[in-house]
């Protein structure tokens, strides 16, 4: 059972706390998990907002909850554990002393500082809570992504948080990591003596990490077009998967061993750099096209007109240069706009090394293991079987399929409510070392810093389709192709 904490929701009044944080604690809430005492402090920027919060969140509540999941009497329930406040982050004034004053003098009762706010202001919001005397022994901070532009500016953004909290204390959120198919993931690796024994370059050919979106810039144009998906997916989301997927077997399942073997994969990554970006990496931008049957604009004009070269779609492909891996390719691959919303890992198997049955019995298609991550959760192996409707031998690829939502009625995957509550129980199994985010940073500073000497321009594809044509050349040159989610 987690101890009664205060979380304080900097930016509690934005985007990712109505639509992903308050939605989280709810169904923490209504499930038994936030305990008699628990407080969520909201904070505002300005007293107008902190007026009509309450109001605000119960819309958004309606609004972003899954059919079934909003009950008036539970929210009435939750909305009284909500305390917004006005403050201005980056000004030491009256409004941090009110802040003191809510949270109280308890050293030992739990703090939880939630920033959900831009990187710019980490520091100065960090400087003022330990000014005010706010950071005690039992306190953490949790930050989003993106931690920084580059290798530089995340070790200055991470110098600054260390300087007043920590390491232990900093929880970096990286919400795939909580996807309970992720965990079913480890938990597949490293407990079945089946897939232990078939996790190698001896029987894996190739491995997919796919994560594509349908949706453009909404409203976030601004930071889009400084970012581009090469640092806002593929730095994070993509290479922690790839650890995942990758890592050897810890020693336990401690945040400890667990860092050091994912550390141990991005250190493994074999660099590219000059002409192996050109050979390995293809960079995208969508173009206007039709999305579900509607047309929808293309990247330009959602930023009104002008140029750019930001990239919305990244297809990498890499390798990890150590003796389970050696020749195993991995291809990442990331895209705004695409066919189809989905996140899944592909393990493509080797053929078998002798095809006993003649071409009669029809093309043997090798094992795949496919694990979705969105929008369902589920774990499907693709075997060869035979037809049982034919008296001839005649073959065919027939599933095993673990749909979770169908397995477990009650299942409701909720990455954000997993994360904040380990954060609230001090368990930081599933959370980014800076260590890891320096390694990450490591490999892809290179491959953007030659786009920018080369003046490198993404490649056109249209909205609605699964990147540009290059991209399927990166397969094809060596008789492989992606794997489209269906």
């Amino acid at each position: 059972m987690i101890n009664p904490f205060d979380m304080v929701l900097f930016g509690g009044g934005g985007d990712l706390a109505l639509r992903k944080l308050l939605p989280a604690l709810y169904r923490a809430f209504r499930e038994g998990s936030l305990v008699e005492g628990c407080r969520i402090l909201p904070v505002c920027r300005r007293q107008s907002d902190v007026d009509q919060y309450i109001e605000t969140a119960h819309q958004a509540l309606q609004k972003y909850l899954r059919e079934g999941e909003y009950s008036a009497s539970s929210w009435d329930q939750f909305s009284q554990l909500l305390c917004p406040i006005a403050l201005d982050i980056a000004v030491p004034d009256s409004q941090w002393d009110h802040l003191a004053e809510i949270l109280g003098s308890d050293s030992e009762r739990v703090r939880i500082f939630y920033l959900a706010i831009p990187p710019a202001v980490f520091g100065p919001c960090c400087e003022n809570l330990s000014v005010k005397g706010l950071i005690t022994g039992n306190s953490r901070v949790v930050v989003e992504k993106p931690l920084g532009y580059n290798a530089q500016t995340s070790d200055e953004i991470n110098s600054k948080i260390a300087s007043y909290f920590p390491e232990d204390s900093i929880f970096r959120i990286d919400h795939y990591l909580g996807k309970e198919t992720v965990q079913n993931l480890l938990a597949l690796r490293f407990s079945n003596v089946l897939f232990e024994h078939l996790w190698d370059a001896k029987t894996i050919d190739h491995i997919q990490i796919s994560i594509s979106e349908t949706v453009g810039l909404e409203g976030r144009a601004g930071f889009y077009d400084e970012t581009g998906a090469m640092r806002d997916m593929v730095q994070n989301h993509l290479l922690q998967l790839l650890c995942l997927i990758a890592m050897e077997s810890p020693n336990s399942m401690s945040a400890k061993n667990i860092r050091a073997e994912k550390i141990k994969v991005l250190e493994a990554l074999r660099p590219l750099t000059g002409n192996l970006v050109d050979k390995n990496v293809v960079r995208g931008q969508y173009i206007a096209g039709q999305i579900n049957g509607s047309d929808v604009p293309g990247y330009l004009d959602e930023l009104d007109g002008g140029t750019s070269s930001t990239e919305t779609f990244v297809a990498i492909r890499a390798h990890i240069d150590s003796w389970r891996w050696a020749g195993v390719p991995f291809y990442l691959r990331t895209g705004k706009r695409m066919e189809k919303r989905c996140a899944e890992i592909v393990v493509q198997y080797k053929n078998v090394s002798h095809h006993v049955y003649d071409e009669s019995a029809g093309k043997i298609v090798p094992n795949r293991l496919v694990i979705r991550l969105q929008p369902e959760e589920s774990i499907k192996l693709v075997l060869m079987a035979k037809k049982m409707d034919s008296l001839t031998t005649e073959l065919q690829p027939a599933e095993l399929n673990l749909t979770l939502s169908d397995t477990y009625d009650s299942f409701r995957s909720d990455a954000y409510k997993r994360l904040m509550l380990d954060a609230a129980a001090n368990n930081p199994a599933l959370f980014i070392h800076r260590d890891e985010v320096a390694a990450a940073w490591a490999w892809v500073d290179p491959i953007i810093e030659h786009w920018r000497e080369t003046a490198n321009q993404p490649q056109p594809y249209p909205a609605g389709s699964w990147g540009p044509e290059e991209a399927e050349k990166l397969l094809s040159r060596t008789d492989r192709h992606w794997f489209n989610a269906q």
